[in-house]
């Protein structure tokens, strides 16, 4: 079995913007977000939803859209997890650039966290980066 590696922006990614809603949001006016060309959900989930300015991203592994199967790759892996995320926050107007918090949960954070530190570096460019918390965990689902 893979080493498993998840990463979400739990708190949100807040900016302004104009843009209209493609699909009509809740009574409650949160709007669910499973943008065209990211991962399938299966279940009682959405890859993410929006809240007046607030996007909200659920957790993200490397999954392969295109598949929909887990990279194998483990720094690809964790690459693709954070596209993952960014083609949820790009489909409402944002980059991962905004995000405001970012949580990585791994299975062995040893092994891990240098590969996340390098990936997030190459897609965020130059700092500030977003406050971030990792945590290792015996199992990812």
């Amino acid at each position: 079995m893979l080493p498993r590696l998840v990463l979400t922006c739990v708190t949100a990614i807040a900016f302004a913007s104009s843009l209209s809603f493609a699909q009509a949001p809740s009574p409650n006016g949160v709007k669910t977000l499973n943008p065209a060309g990211a991962i399938k959900t299966e279940g009682t989930w959405s890859l993410g939803a929006r809240a007046g300015d607030l996007i909200f991203v659920a957790g993200m592994q490397g999954i392969d859209p295109a598949t929909n199967r887990l990279v194998q790759d483990p720094r690809a892996r964790v690459r693709q997890a954070f596209l993952n995320i960014g083609l949820i926050a790009q489909s409402e107007g944002a980059s991962l650039q905004d995000c405001v918090r970012l949580t990585v949960y791994v299975s062995d954070l040893h092994r891990f966290a240098p590969m996340v530190d390098e990936v997030q570096a190459e897609l965020w460019g130059k700092p500030p980066y977003p406050p971030r918390t990792m945590i290792e965990v015996q199992r990812l689902f």
